[in-house]
């Protein structure tokens, strides 16, 4: 789509919302009243937003294939920080290439409240998943277009956080030479793709912020998951984000010849792996809780029909948000790969591949989302995020707030991904009025 159709698309979207009476810009070091009951997003603009950014990667089974640092994700975020400056937002790219929009507030002393999600996807993803949350933020900014917040209001639309929140990380972390030279999926190493989307790589410190540069950060994200689909509930309060712990483990045996070993005498290092998935399974269920574990790739060698396998290799993922409970079940885990490994003379090693701490909501901000639901009218749980967010990052540095809308059939990182119009704007809603809360916060409420 060319910068000419932004415009079209923008008018078709619908007028800018009228500001009532009562929210003209306040004076200096005056509180913003908490409670705008009559204060609400355009629920028609912001999924017509959705819809014109669903074209950029476009594929033909419905969804988007829009992988950071390709030309998709470039287009897509000159359309989204178009929007930004339409919400009279001053635009501007950090170092780490993190698309900003931001507006000062009446109290110069006061730390931003920064808010958004990103907008890159999966290969054949879906256009929700990031999407929702981005053009929310800017259609929240939108909305206060005629208020002034005490704080400063900043919109964040971070980079390539579904090839591993590099976005983020830059914010909140140094970044190595050897994870600028990681290869992304778009053929590019991190240190190109941020070039690429106009980026400093070579001054990412620039990008930095460190614990009480921020009074807070909000993310609202799509599920991903069933539980609000299943349970018909409108908003979920998330608790934290899982904590995400990886493994590659190998299985060494014995390589033969299937026809004349005998099963007695084998080695069979595939057998041996089989038995380990299975206690994967039991092993995790076996605890109390909302835990998961799972052996989501294996690999048998030498792979020949005819030869018994001398060695099998395979990956363990453990997810929670107790990282104490990660580490009991793993080594639940380890303990019966050796029995299992006794059975038939195999060998189980295990090499971490990744960890990621899990990262707890504040619980003020939890608190708030609640009561914005509840003036809203809408109901609301709390659960966990099983999946990984930019706010998993942002938690090292600052509070964090997620809000959950639901996912229609618990789809994700798929076409078929969908979240109703109507959560969409309720999503929205409750971002906003959480907003305005966390704005009227006096200070320290949150430390």
């Amino acid at each position: 789509m060319h910068r000419r159709q932004f415009g079209t698309t923008l008018l078709a979207a619908g007028a800018t919302l009228a500001v009532p009476r009562w929210a003209h810009p306040l004076a200096a070091n005056r509180p913003m009243r908490a409670a705008q009951p009559s204060l609400r997003v355009n629920g028609a603009r912001v999924n017509a937003h959705l819809a014109a950014l669903s074209e950029f990667g476009k594929n033909p089974q419905g969804g988007v294939t829009r992988l950071a640092y390709t030309d998709a994700d470039k287009q897509a975020r000159a359309y989204v920080m178009q929007l930004m400056r339409d919400a009279k937002l001053d635009v501007s790219l950090d170092a780490g290439a993190n698309v900003l929009g931001r507006r000062a507030g009446s109290d110069p002393s006061l730390k931003p409240i920064l808010f958004g999600s990103h907008i890159d996807s999966v290969p054949e993803g879906g256009n929700y998943d990031g999407d929702v949350g981005s053009l929310s933020a800017i259609e929240v900014a939108q909305t206060l277009a005629g208020v002034t917040t005490r704080h400063p209001l900043e919109v964040v639309v971070f980079q390539n956080e579904e090839g591993g929140l590099w976005g983020s990380h830059t914010m909140t972390a140094d970044l190595t030479p050897a994870e600028l030279a990681t290869l992304s999926r778009s053929g590019k190493t991190i240190r190109e793709g941020i070039a690429f989307l106009g980026g400093d790589p070579d001054n990412l410190s620039r990008a930095r912020r460190r614990r009480g540069d921020l009074f807070a950060y909000l993310e609202l994200h799509i599920e991903q998951g069933g539980t609000l689909d299943t349970r018909h509930l409108d908003i979920g309060v998330v608790e934290g984000i899982v904590g995400i712990r990886e493994w590659d483990v190998t299985v060494d045996g014995f390589a033969n010849h299937a026809g004349t070993t005998a099963m007695g005498d084998r080695r069979d290092a595939l057998l041996a792996a089989s038995r380990f998935v299975e206690a994967v399974n039991r092993i995790v269920r076996s605890v109390p809780g909302r835990q998961v574990g799972t052996v989501g790739r294996i690999q048998a060698f030498p792979g020949a029909p005819n030869v018994v396998p001398g060695r099998v290799t395979c990956t363990l993922e453990l997810r929670d948000l107790d990282a104490a409970k990660i580490a009991s079940l793993y080594q639940m885990i380890v303990d019966e790969s050796t029995k299992i490994g006794a059975m038939n003379g195999t060998t189980f090693t295990f090499a971490k591949l990744t960890e990621n701490i899990p990262a707890l909501t504040a619980p003020a901000i939890r608190k708030l989302v609640a009561e914005s639901a509840d003036a809203l009218g809408l109901s609301h749980t709390s659960l966990p995020s099983g999946a990984g967010h930019d706010a998993q990052d942002v938690a090292q540095i600052a509070p964090v707030g997620m809000i959950f809308v639901p996912s229609v059939g618990g789809i994700s990182h798929s076409p078929k991904e969908f979240t109703r119009p109507k959560d969409v704007e309720n999503g929205a809603n409750v971002l906003l009025q959480t907003l305005l809360k966390l704005d009227a916060l006096p200070g320290g409420a949150l430390e």
